[in-house]
């Protein structure tokens, strides 16, 4: 069974982790250094989640159709997502299986990848004080 019900699950747990990053000073300056616009684009249900995170512009998160265009495109189960912030996903052995499909400059995927340690507590604390204890597992 899914862990979200539908695209409004997806962002009020998935979307507003990326809305809590760019409200914390600390996460939002480590995003806006890897100065790309990326996108969650995720299936199983069919939601998006695009983030602008360019250098020292203001940052911005958008769900569903957006007119930010991505320049680095993750796509994959909203399942896989959410385990993948909550630290249980292997981004490598899941890019080889085709679990998580990326599109974008290979420099700027790799800038995003480290940034995910620090939000994983982050995430975690947030499913707890929302009451899901339900997505913890």
């Amino acid at each position: 069974m899914p862990y979200f019900k539908d695209a409004e699950d997806v962002y009020a747990n998935l979307g507003r982790l990326f809305e809590d990053i760019i409200a914390d000073e600390d996460l939002r300056s480590r995003f806006q250094g890897a100065d790309t616009v990326f996108q969650y684009r995720m299936r199983r249900p069919d939601s998006q989640v695009t983030v602008k995170a360019l250098g020292e512009e203001e940052p911005q998160v958008e769900f569903g159709i957006t007119k930010l265009q991505p320049e680095v495109v993750l796509a994959m189960d909203a399942d896989t997502a959410h385990r993948f912030w909550l630290g249980k996903v292997n981004v490598t052995v899941a890019l080889a299986r085709g679990q998580i499909s990326a599109r974008g400059p290979v420099a700027k995927i790799l800038k995003l990848v480290p940034l995910v340690k620090p939000v994983q507590p982050r995430y975690e604390a947030q499913l707890e004080a929302a009451g899901r204890s339900d997505l913890s597992a």
